[in-house]
């Protein structure tokens, strides 16, 4: 089954594409972004990264079609020197008949722009014409192409990239591609994932877009125990109607016109739940920098527990659209007092406090009857000033009329 399963071909997490300029496909190079995308507004940048040096020091591996160090916002980012160009020696044609060129050994050619997309989301370098940064801006990506738009990367091909991932010392691993073809557990991708876990590197992948129609099923590698499963979320914070649910979905994360980094320069807009996984390995980045020193050395299974921990949820457990809930970077960040090895459901919810049953009473309460006797005094006091108030009258007129009649005597 191992053999059988290193043919599978692995496509890419993408839905239809949208381009940043109105109108038309992106092309490359594109015009720059000038405003800050929708989804970087949700986050307040300062507080995210206070504590974290944005992400210096840790080492993400980007799995894709290659990525371009010909952008401004990536050519300090990307480890040229450490990448790998993995793609099958014989590719696929396409319609036409034509095979894409394979690019340099290290990864650094993008001709489709899909890798070029994903590195710029975890960790694009400022830029003074853009309000587009990654969200972990100092962190490093190690490029590895192991696929193209003809879809000549395969199952084999996949393992082969993180493991070498894995040996190039990367503390994240961004897969934003899938087969949804059933893979026998000892497939050489699961056993190249479990390889990765083992040695603690966070694995994030894509789960798919094959969501429409309530569509659910497994996708490969997201659904595999271990790795973080990511489906796309919009400007609401609901599932994206492309995103694929399942049961193996962990969080979800902005996946509708995300803006990221081109070959040659710009910026353009996409879908997908390829762009979902990569904001959320930019949150595992910068708490793999924030935790990683002596005692307060978060593992890769901490790191994932956080991030589902943290979400904001639309149910207080887990669900199959958006599993844990929608992505929180701050709060990820932020409230990160103690480590945790799982998720925990109904966290955050309060329970009210059971109220006490009144106590059955058939007659007249001891309230009641003071309130009574209480009524009982103020009239019967009224009353007594009223009478002596009368008598006093009385007794003085009586005593008029007598003085009258003894003056007249």
């Amino acid at each position: 089954m191992a053999v059988m399963a290193a043919t599978l071909t692995v496509t890419f997490a993408t839905a239809p594409p949208a381009a940043a300029d109105e109108g038309g496909q992106c092309s490359f190079p594109s015009k720059p972004y000038k405003g800050r995308p929708w989804a970087l507004q949700r986050v307040l940048l300062n507080e995210l990264w206070r504590g974290t040096d944005q992400g210096a020091g840790v080492r993400v591996a980007v799995i894709d079609t290659g990525v371009s160090t010909e952008h401004e916002q990536l050519k300090d980012a990307v480890d040229a020197s450490a990448g790998k160009n993995l793609l099958p020696k014989k590719l696929k044609k396409d319609e036409s008949g034509r095979a894409q060129p394979r690019g340099k050994s290290n990864g650094t050619t993008d001709v489709v722009g899909h890798g070029t997309k994903v590195a710029g989301i975890i960790a694009a370098r400022p830029a003074g014409d853009t309000g587009f940064v990654g969200l972990a801006p100092k962190a490093t990506i190690i490029p590895i192409k192991q696929n193209d738009s003809n879809g000549s990367g395969t199952a084999a091909t996949l393992a082969q990239s993180i493991d070498y991932a894995v040996k190039a010392r990367a503390d994240v691993i961004n897969i934003s591609q899938d087969t949804a073809e059933a893979l026998q557990p000892e497939s050489t991708l699961q056993t190249a994932i479990e390889r990765a876990l083992a040695a603690d590197v966070v694995v994030v992948a894509s789960a798919g877009n094959d969501g429409l129609g309530g569509n659910v099923k497994k996708t490969y590698p997201a659904s595999y125990p271990g790795v973080l499963a990511v489906a796309s979320s919009d400007r609401n914070n609901e599932r994206a109607p492309f995103s694929q649910s399942g049961d193996f979905v962990g969080v979800a994360a902005p996946g509708v016109d995300m803006i990221s980094t081109v070959p040659k320069g710009g910026h353009c807009a996409d879908n997908g739940t390829s762009f979902s996984a990569p904001y959320v390995a930019g949150v595992a980045a910068l708490l793999r920098a924030k935790h990683s020193k002596g005692a307060d050395r978060w593992s890769q299974r901490n790191i994932v527990a956080q991030i589902e921990q943290t979400a904001e949820r639309s149910t207080p457990g887990h669900d199959r659209l958006v599993g844990w809930g929608v992505v929180d970077p701050v709060r990820a960040l932020t409230e990160d007092e103690r480590r945790i090895n799982r998720p925990v459901a109904k966290e955050g919810v309060e329970k009210g406090k059971k109220p006490t049953p009144a106590k059955l009473q058939l007659g007249e309460t001891q309230q009641e009857r003071n309130e009574r006797l209480g009524t009982y005094v103020l009239v019967g006091g009224g009353t007594l000033v009223a009478v002596v108030a009368g008598t006093s009258l009385i007794c003085r007129d009586w005593r008029r009329r007598r003085g009258s009649a003894d003056s007249g005597g």
